[in-house]
């Protein structure tokens, strides 16, 4: 049996009188690849802000490699090797691609403040560092002909690429990602598609998938935990999941259209 890399148990969170996810339990093997999908409102993308720190759980546990994340700020929850990307791009476009890899470097810098402040030399040997490894992770993802291109300058589907390899930069132990096939057209969701892929399998990372698009889902998750009005309503396979009464009925739909989206 693998080792747990993510453990939720009890993960309950209120906004207000409202309650947006409640007693939530996963767990995740070091390596997996799981899909999460509900409606829209469904607590989702809640979920992953407790996770990273963006919230602050009102009651449960939330466990990386038994490292309790509850009450800890964002930056050391991504320290602890927590990446995630977001539903709506949030690259610096004005900066060349590259500088915007580095950026997620920055989190594992050899350097300290006053070396950065007054340029001694571990600075300059850090940035080349930093360089260097951004350099080949671009490479890797095929964007390195732009490298010292504007980040807006890119197409969208590269733009998404982007956002991925600059949480890898990283070196996450878990990477969550947050419908990564927003706004992307058929051929940029089927090159998504074999890019999920082939991370899971070149960086040997856990990877925790919100998508809408079922193509997606279905086409990269062995396992998949649906969500519907802040609770757990199924576990199971994609077959499973496709033949599950009450997931048809509270997220499938009865069909589904051309994009492979829940009608």
């Amino acid at each position: 049996m693998a080792a747990t890399i993510l453990e939720i148990s009890g993960l309950t969170h209120y906004f207000g009188g409202l309650r947006a996810v409640g007693d939530f339990n996963l767990r995740m093997e070091q390596g997996a690849l799981m899909g999460l999908i509900g409606p829209n409102g469904a607590g989702k993308t809640t979920v992953f802000n407790l996770i990273t720190g963006v919230y602050r759980a009102t009651h449960g546990s939330i466990r990386l490699d038994g490292q309790e994340l509850v009450g800890l700020p964002p930056f050391t929850i991504s320290a602890l090797g927590v990446a995630r990307t977001y539903q709506t791009l949030r690259l610096y476009g004005a900066l060349p691609v590259i500088d915007n890899v580095s950026l997620g470097r920055h989190l594992r810098g050899s350097y300290g403040l006053v070396s950065a402040i007054l340029r001694l030399p571990a600075f300059y040997q850090g940035e080349r560092e930093f360089e260097e490894k951004s350099m080949e992770l671009l490479t890797l993802f095929g964007l390195a002909d732009r490298a010292y291109e504007e980040a807006a300058s890119l197409p969208y589907g590269q733009q998404r690429r982007l956002e991925i390899c600059r949480a890898l930069a990283a070196d996450p132990k878990l990477l969550l990602l947050d419908e990564p096939a927003a706004g992307m057209n058929p051929q940029e969701v089927e090159d998504l598609i074999n890019l999920i892929k082939w991370v899971h399998e070149h960086f040997k990372i856990s990877i925790l998938l919100i998508e809408h698009q079922m193509r997606v889902i279905m086409g990269v998750c062995p396992h998949i935990v649906v969500m519907d009005f802040g609770e757990i309503i199924a576990r199971g396979s994609p077959e499973e999941i496709q033949n599950n009464p009450r997931v048809i009925e509270a997220y499938l739909g009865a069909e589904e259209n051309d994009e492979g989206e829940a009608a």
